[in-house]
């Protein structure tokens, strides 16, 4: 697939490896070039553009900035580049303050996430949760004694969570699909309780496992 990747920081280079290992196409949007100079140096068929050049570039979107200038960064991409496209969310709404025994605070409220404001903004794009409650070194085919870990999406369009299952799959991940749009009111704070290990015991590899009974 033609992937664009609106982002430069060290989640959107960690996803862009992951694509690049399988064979996708990659574009890099990001108002900043030089964030990204050693990167493309390292990866000769990687491209860096504009916002709105790399949405209109991919097949597929990744939504992996800030979550404080994530519907900026839409607007930048181009409504119009955006439609009929899944959008991987990557995005947290960490809000500009320290945490308070271990624990972010949020600029949302758990009756609305930051996904919902996005896909009510750009209604034409099918935002798909996913990769927000795991640190970047261990998105791409992690490896843990338990098995695969759980990746939990949300998203209004099933052929669009279709296109992240199986990226999903490339990974090394299991797939929860947890529902609608409004799954990511639950979905966004699991950052949270990642982040708590982090913030207290310095613990930054874990990640999450839903475990069914047979």
């Amino acid at each position: 697939m033609r992937v664009g990747i609106l982002g430069s920081g060290d989640v959107a280079k960690a996803l862009a490896a992951g694509f690049i290992k399988y064979g996708h196409q990659v574009t890099f949007g990001t108002r900043d070039i030089g964030k990204l100079k050693d990167f493309a140096a390292q990866h000769k068929a990687v491209q860096v553009a504009s916002f709105a050049d790399a949405a209109k570039f991919g097949d597929i979107v990744v939504l992996a900035v800030k979550g404080g200038v994530a519907a900026d960064v839409l607007k930048a991409a181009g409504a119009g580049n955006l439609a009929g496209k899944p959008v991987i969310d990557v995005t947290n709404p960490i809000a500009e303050a320290p945490p308070v025994n271990g624990v972010l605070k949020f600029f949302t409220s758990l009756d609305q996430s930051l996904m919902e404001q996005l896909q009510a903004a750009f209604p034409g794009a099918h935002f798909v949760k996913a990769y927000n409650s795991v640190g970047n070194a261990r998105m791409i085919n992690p490896e843990y004694k338990g098995g695969k870990p759980t990746m939990f999406i949300c998203g209004n369009d099933d052929k669009a969570k279709a296109v992240v299952r199986q990226i999903n799959d490339q990974f090394g991940w299991e797939t929860a699909d947890m529902g609608k749009v409004e799954a990511a009111r639950a979905i966004e704070p699991l950052c949270m309780l990642w982040c708590i290990l982090g913030f207290t015991k310095n613990e930054w590899t874990h990640a999450f496992k839903l475990l069914h009974k047979e």
